[in-house]
């Protein structure tokens, strides 16, 4: 994951100057120095570092700070600031509003993932109650109005383009009064790219901005681009009104940071950010929770989100309810591969937990992982109704287990390597059998049992040690605790106990 190394390297920072007997001078700038270090190699501009360390060095005056301050708290709090206002341009991008037509113009250089990105948009709208449309108005790439077309099919999205007009502008303009005819409340205009910057892309992109009216301009950037980002960026912003940032192929091992700076030059918000080639690997961007995140602080309210995306509010509870009764089947194993799947990249949903970073999911470890919960869902699919509800294993029997295999198109070990696996978890999750779980709105009964000494018995020893032992997990229920609702808390509760299933799977060293 792009970033998962830099955010990795910052924490191990802020960490050997936690460990440091006496926080004085030379330790702040040992830190200072391999944050610095960090950000110029991940291609972040090297003046927007040295202002950073700079400013920072202005908060924490070691001299001014009175005996009984946390001087590491103080460094860490100046730390993620300083990281927030690069990425913050302290104004919000355009607010769509749903009924009322919106002309979104998409503008970048020519691989950047500009026409995928304009259907994920698209498709992230339309799936909370928006209607978007999609304008092909790029008429230089060959087979861009066939991509447009084909992703915008796959996504039930209604699209407009032409095989034989050759001006953009006009596309543009027609599609755009097309979709407004048809009520449609977001309307995206997809325009031409080039492989490099030249006066014809921005002659261009200006004649299309001043006849489409957009209400917003978005600026797609590739993440893979480095140190150039931040003059393309200007570039961009001088020729057309950017008003947002979406940066693209946040899934690979490229730097990063460079895209990332290119906030400072066109003044505008990130607003969303690509995880992958699929259509739903596309999450909006909040800087606060990304920096915590990148600081290995966490990030609780990205996860209940992620959660409550993936499972439906009133099915939320039933896991702790069937946890408490000791029914741990395979049924809820095979549920909860199928929402751990569905919330995206693991290492993403891992570094949402405080003391976890990206960087943990170790190199092709992820994509191993997966596969391995797609294998056993398969297996599953070819069990019985009255196999997946059984609390008891001895059910499955020699001829059951043939059938099972049979049916899946695995080798029978395979199967047999699944219950097992089964077992060990049913033996885990079986301590909180008895737990107490309450009626709807209960909210302190439910806090008072889902406490911390509950909590570390199904959860792995390295994983207890990496949120801070016991005191580390008393403080995460404790902010899990402020949860505005019952419902809010089980999810939260709920998606611990996912990622806790999944560390157990993976092994994770």
């Amino acid at each position: 994951m792009v970033l998962a190394q830099l955010g990795g390297s910052i924490s191990r920072a802020l960490q050997q100057m936690s460990n440091a007997t006496i926080i004085d001078e030379k330790v702040l700038n040992e830190c200072l120095n391999e944050i610095t270090r960090a950000l110029l190699q991940a291609d972040v501009q090297f003046k927007l570092v040295r202002d950073m360390s700079t400013n920072i060095k202005k908060i924490v005056n070691l001299e001014d700070l009175a005996a009984g301050h946390n001087k590491r708290r103080i460094i860490q709090q100046a730390v993620y600031n300083e990281l927030c206002k690069i990425l913050d341009p302290g104004k919000p991008a355009f607010t769509l509003k749903k009924g009322k037509p919106s002309v979104v113009m998409f503008v970048g250089l020519q691989g950047s993932g500009k026409t995928t990105t304009c259907t994920k948009y698209a498709y992230h709208h339309q799936k909370r109650g928006w209607k978007p449309a999609l304008v092909c108005a790029d008429t230089f790439r060959a087979g861009a109005f066939d991509q447009l077309k084909q992703n915008a099919t796959k996504a039930k999205i209604p699209f407009y383009g032409s095989y034989t007009e050759s001006d953009p502008v006009k596309i543009a303009v027609d599609g755009v009064e097309t979709f407004k005819k048809e009520n449609c409340d977001l309307i995206i205009v997809d325009t031409s790219g080039r492989h490099k910057q030249e006066a014809a892309l921005f002659e261009e992109m200006r004649q299309v901005s001043v006849a489409a009216k957009p209400d917003l301009v978005i600026f797609v950037m590739d993440s893979s681009i480095g140190q150039a980002a931040f003059d393309q960026a200007q570039a961009f912003r001088q020729s057309v009104a950017v008003g947002a940032v979406i940066i693209t192929k946040m899934d690979g091992h490229a730097k990063g940071g460079g895209a990332l700076s290119a906030v400072a030059a066109t003044k505008s918000p990130i607003i969303f950010i690509g995880t992958g080639e699929h259509m739903d690997e596309f999450e909006v961007f909040d800087v606060k929770p990304f920096v915590s995140r990148l600081l290995g602080m966490g990030d609780l309210s990205g996860l209940v989100n992620k959660i409550q995306d993936v499972v439906p509010m009133d099915q939320q509870p039933e896991l702790l309810q069937k946890l408490s009764e000791g029914h741990f089947t395979l049924r809820i194993m095979y549920e909860q591969f199928q929402n751990m799947l569905k919330m995206g990249p693991l290492g993403q949903v891992f570094s949402m937990l405080p003391g976890f970073s990206a960087e943990m999911m170790p190199q092709g470890r992820e994509k191993e992982s997966q596969a391995k919960f797609k294998r056993y869902m398969t297996m599953m699919d070819s069990m019985t109704d009255e196999e997946l509800d059984s609390t008891n294993p001895k059910i499955l029997t020699e001829s059951r287990i043939m059938r099972i295999a049979r049916g899946s198109g695995r080798l029978v070990h395979e199967v047999m390597e699944m219950l097992e696996e089964y077992k060990r978890l049913a033996k885990i999750f079986s301590k909180m059998k008895g737990l107490k779980i309450p009626k709807k709105g209960d909210m302190s009964s439910l806090s008072r049992n889902m406490n911390a000494q509950n909590m570390s018995k199904v959860l792995p020893p390295q994983m207890l040690k990496q949120i801070g032992g016991m005191g580390g997990l008393q403080n995460l229920m404790k902010q899990m605790g402020s949860a505005k609702d019952m419902m809010g808390y089980s999810s939260t509760m709920e998606s611990f106990i996912s990622i806790s299933h999944y560390y157990y799977i993976m092994e994770m060293k």
